[in-house]
């Protein structure tokens, strides 16, 4: 057991040092504080030993140098055994075998308010990290507090054990401790590297620090435990700032499908309802004539296999959109917003979702990451902004408008499907998908099958496909189904072949030269 005898406060958050510094006087254990936390307690009639008295020197440089002295230091890092007891009594210092810091609020004040670097500078730590970092080394002997949040377990454990600690408490407080102002100093790198221009995408090694914001259910399975977290210290942004209105928590899951269900949907101006299932569009849509006409348009495409899932619009959801989407079982439904009167429609069903997000706040990012089995892959978003200027028309017929305007929608939902992606959309609605096959002419055979399934015919639809055609058969396929016009990456060494199987059909093709393969 760690025997506290002395306590080092030195904290920028006051809250719960009141009551802390009280549960320590009941045991008689002496208080060195430094600064404005020495103010603070001696205000509260508390006794305190001011760190100048220990050191005999004065704070300086307007404050940055307060703690870090040698009677600090040691009084922090002695370890019980003779010759550090020894050195101690030579020197004057007594041991310390409590730390409480917590540390300049960079994020807040520096990095929030957006400071200039010469402003930002002033709120970088270096004593607080200092001696938690020395207490932490010390675990045997020392205890670390950085977080009001952790007073009450030992003030607990204080009274349990009579002013003493468990090894065992201060060993998880080390660790900890560690995690904190490993965290703290990635910040400040993160904040400074906005300010070099040549800094790269991906560098020699890439900070990653994240805080839980919840325990999920359960993950992909009920066998699997699961969490969500978010990037320590970053501001609001992306699936981070989203609000729930209603509901039951959110799963493993619905985390995924609502994600992509809203990245869909905002591909679109006017307005536009993305119907999502695992992950794949079964419905979208888009309509001049407003959501509630868009979410039909969308429900549409695949109403068997809407059920039970993400439901994402571009506008605010009004009443005659809520009172569609409620006559059906869906998991969620994610917003910009929602109309006070649809939002009480749509409260009435108990086991629905309600979330929104603005599209402002949507993360772009710089990159995504995916974990793999000892290893994480990081790639450049797929956010690259096209449009039919840099496309080639490569079949002998040329689009028309209608066309154009097609095949630009299904283009735009094409990259939101597993590949190998085919998608078959009319009227700038989906009218088939065929999804994440091993072949793709076999994903041209089930976006047919399920256009049939919902009873769409398809004679007049596009194709768009995420990744070029191997061979002519998936083109031939699609002509049987009475597509006329198709949009690809192109860069197939068949092309040729597959141009002319579309010119043999009578269709017309359009290469993108960008491909959006989504494993």
């Amino acid at each position: 057991m760690i025997h506290i005898k002395r306590a080092l406060i030195s904290c920028w958050n006051k809250e719960g040092i009141e009551e802390l510094a009280k549960t320590l006087g009941e045991f008689g254990i002496e208080i060195i504080s430094s600064g404005g936390t020495a103010n603070f307690l001696s205000e509260k009639g508390i006794p305190v030993t001011t760190v100048e008295e220990i050191t005999g020197y004065p704070s300086i440089l307007g404050g940055r140098v307060k703690t870090l002295h040698p009677k600090i230091h040691a009084a922090i890092l002695s370890a019980a055994t003779p010759e550090h007891l020894q050195e101690l009594r030579e020197v004057g210092v007594e041991s310390v075998q409590l730390v409480v810091v917590n540390l300049y609020p960079f994020m807040e004040e520096a990095v929030e308010k957006k400071l200039p670097l010469a402003e930002a500078i002033e709120y970088i730590d270096i004593g607080g990290p200092a001696m938690l970092r020395a207490g932490a080394k010390n675990f045997q002997h020392v205890l670390v507090l950085f977080s009001p949040a952790q007073y009450p377990e030992f003030m607990k454990l204080l009274r349990e054990n009579n002013g003493k600690v468990p090894p065992e408490y201060s060993r998880k407080q080390a660790q900890q401790a560690f995690l904190y102002t490993a965290q703290y100093d990635a910040r400040v790198h993160e904040y400074f590297t906005g300010f070099d221009n040549t800094r790269q995408l991906f560098p020699p090694t890439q900070a990653l620090f994240l805080e839980k914001k919840a325990d999920l259910r359960y993950g992909e399975n009920p066998h699997q435990s699961a969490a969500v977290y978010r990037r320590y210290g970053s501001e609001l942004s992306g699936m981070d700032s989203m609000r729930q209105l209603w509901g039951k928590p959110l799963s493993y899951n619905n985390y995924v499908d609502v994600e992509a269900a809203y990245a869909l949907c905002l591909e679109f101006e006017d307005p536009a309802v993305a119907i999502i299932k695992h992950t794949n569009p079964c419905g979208a849509a888009v309509s001049k004539d407003g959501l509630s006409d868009a979410f039909e348009k969308a429900l549409r495409g695949d109403a068997l296999s809407a059920f039970g899932g993400i439901v994402a619009c571009n506008l605010p959801v009004d009443v005659n959109t809520a009172e569609r989407i409620s006559k059906i079982f869906f998991e969620c439904v994610i917003a910009p917003e929602f109309d006070p009167a649809a939002l009480e429609i749509l409260q009435k069903k108990k086991n629905l979702r309600l979330l929104t997000l603005a599209p402002a706040a949507v993360d772009t990012g710089e990159y995504t990451l995916k974990s793999l089995n000892g290893v994480f892959l990081l790639q450049e978003k797929d956010a690259i902004v096209e449009n039919r200027s840099g496309w080639e028309v490569v079949s002998n017929r040329k689009p028309n408008e209608q066309e154009w305007q097609e095949l630009d929608f299904a283009w735009k939902v094409v990259k939101h499907v597993k590949s190998n992606a085919i998608v078959f959309t009319k009227d700038r609605e989906i009218y088939g998908v065929g999804a994440g096959q091993m072949s793709r002419v076999d994903s041209v055979t089930i976006a047919g099958m399920k256009a049939r399934q919902a009873g769409r015919d398809t004679t007049g639809c596009v194709m768009a496909s995420d990744a070029f055609f191997p061979f002519r058969d998936g083109i031939d396929e699609a002509a049987k189904l009475g597509i006329r016009a198709v949009i690809q990456p192109g860069g197939s060494r068949r092309d040729s072949e597959v141009i002319q199987a579309v010119n043999d059909h009578h269709m017309t093709m359009v290469f993108t030269g960008n491909r959006h393969f989504k494993h």
